[in-house]
């Protein structure tokens, strides 16, 4: 009788763990979201002293994982005068979210003064 008990819950067992495993494996299946920010910067100094240290701890305090950043590199087009920056967030609510949040908020209204900032989000793909 008891081997019966213990093969029953030996299946149970593994039927659960067979659940949180494709739980995972789908939610590892939805790309991120990239946010790209090409900001035109009127003063650099301030800019970087100001706004940047901020932004970022905005950025990191809400999940977002920086990608890249730094002066970009023009291919084709015209690159405004001032950083290139993406950002991973793992869903648009997420990056919506951080946008919206007072830290985020109080700290691009200090960026607006010294540069014009120009903003996409764009959806990974899958691989």
């Amino acid at each position: 009788m008891k081997t019966k008990y213990t093969a029953a819950l030996s299946m149970l067992a593994g039927m659960a763990v067979g659940a949180v495993a494709v739980q995972s494996l789908y939610a590892q299946a939805k790309p991120p979201v990239y946010m790209v920010a090409l900001n035109e910067v009127t003063n650099s100094d301030r800019y970087a002293k100001e706004y940047v240290p901020r932004a970022q701890a905005s950025v990191k305090a809400h999940g977002g994982v920086y990608v890249a950043a730094g002066p970009g590199t023009v291919i084709e087009g015209d690159l405004p005068k001032g950083p290139v920056v993406v950002l991973r967030w793992d869903s648009l609510e997420a990056l919506k979210a951080w946008k919206d949040s007072p830290d985020f908020v109080a700290a691009h209204e200090i960026g607006m003064k010294y540069a014009k900032f120009n903003i996409v989000a764009v959806n990974g793909v899958t691989q």
